[in-house]
């Protein structure tokens, strides 16, 4: 019986590898060094393949982009949503969002680096993608504490400003923000502050 594409099989002992083994390849030269270091051929080197595998799964080099880009929005984006579903307590959803969202974005230079090549229109679209998905559920559980639509809004885009921001210091600046117990305390008090009602005037 024949192989399906894009099945795991083992030929000689060698892993067939999976279209997500190459996005997952592609993304990490992206990291390392933007989209200029997604080539086929250095990737089936890291891979331990030939450029057959590559052709096997993608077109050309602009889909092997596009599938890399769409991986890393499930990862970075809604997988860490759908990890949070389970949470009634939308103050507690929150809290855990930048927790997680702040641990992992420390350790992944997509955060910083996909940004600086938005000039490319790929990228351009997953990076719209994401920032409204984000901050509508930022928004979104800002109205579960109270908010008014607009405010909750307003204070979505303020959070999510902070966490790029934070982002960005992690990765070019690590030493200007606490460590440890100091930096979950520090990020507590971001939030409180969000969370915080204007008072009334």
């Amino acid at each position: 019986m024949g192989q399906r594409r894009g099945e795991v099989a083992r030929e000689g002992g060698r892993k067939r590898l999976t279209a997500k083994d190459w996005a997952d390849a592609a993304l990490s030269a992206m990291g390392e060094g933007g989209l200029t270091a997604v080539a086929i051929e250095p990737l089936a080197v890291r891979l331990g393949t030939t450029k057959g595998s590559f052709y096997w799964h993608f077109a050309n080099r602009e889909s092997l982009i596009e599938a890399a880009l769409d991986r890393w929005e499930e990862k970075s984006t809604e997988s860490i949503i759908a990890g949070l579903a389970a949470e009634p307590d939308p103050e507690m959803r929150l809290r855990g969002l930048f927790s997680t969202a702040s641990e992992l974005a420390a350790h992944d230079p997509l955060e910083v680096s996909l940004p600086a090549s938005a000039g490319h229109p790929r990228v351009a679209a997953v990076l719209r993608r994401v920032t409204e998905r984000r901050v509508g559920y930022l928004a979104q559980l800002f109205v579960e504490l109270g908010f008014p639509p607009d405010e909750a809004r307003r204070r979505a885009l303020l959070a999510y400003t902070g966490y790029l921001g934070h982002t960005q210091l992690t990765h070019a600046v690590p030493e200007t923000l606490p460590a440890g117990e100091d930096g979950r305390r520090y990020l507590d008090s971001v939030l409180d502050t969000l969370m915080t009602a204007a008072p009334e005037s």
